[in-house]
């Protein structure tokens, strides 16, 4: 389980990644969705055991602001070669999201074999990505994100070519540190089971 998350107030950047990693989830997403969102990569980078990533990286200077910022890995909503380049130029792991076989297609053209299936369920969820990789086989694995939650998680989870979800809920409403720990708690479990 990977948390995506929006953080609108850098103050609430250490104490939200305390809360995560306390309760057993480590790589965390931080969304360039917010003016912050540099600064707040930085905060959570100090946290020990944080392993904290940008995540709506578009571009070649997105991806090169965030690996400044700390980001140890970059995730796109979608999958270009120029971000892909720039992701090997500095040899930051990077998910590039795709929807259809065609943009795996071009992923593996460019060496990748790793995906953020995005966004999942509008895009056919289960039934969508189990046919995709059918295709592909199991050296290319999905995470997929996009509408999944604490109640369908694990359904994503128990697909054999998904090695990880990304969701937004172990943060949803307002900070509360001891909430957060909570879920983060319980969606560390769906990835033990």
């Amino acid at each position: 389980m990977m948390p995506v998350l929006v953080v609108k107030d850098v103050s609430l950047a250490r104490p939200m990644a305390e809360a995560l990693v306390a309760g057993g989830l480590s790589t965390l997403e931080v969304t360039l969705r917010t003016p912050c969102a540099l600064e707040v990569i930085q905060e959570m980078s100090k946290v020990e055991g944080a392993l904290v990533g940008a995540g709506t990286v578009l571009n070649p200077d997105d991806l090169e602001r965030a690996v400044k910022a700390g980001s140890q890995f970059i995730v796109s909503p979608g999958l270009t070669a120029p971000l892909a380049q720039a992701a090997k130029a500095h040899d930051v792991p990077f998910l590039p999201g795709v929807a259809n076989a065609g943009d795996i297609m071009r992923g593996l053209d460019l060496g990748l074999s790793r995906f953020k299936f995005f966004p999942a369920v509008t895009n056919g969820g289960i039934p969508a990505l189990k046919s995709l990789a059918s295709v592909f086989g199991t050296n290319v694995r999905f995470c997929p994100t996009g509408g999944i939650t604490e109640q369908t998680a694990a359904d994503w989870l128990a697909l054999p070519t998904v090695s990880c979800v990304g969701g937004s809920w172990v943060t949803a409403g307002e900070f509360d540190a001891e909430k957060v720990r909570q879920r983060a708690t319980a969606a560390a479990l769906l990835q033990q089971n």
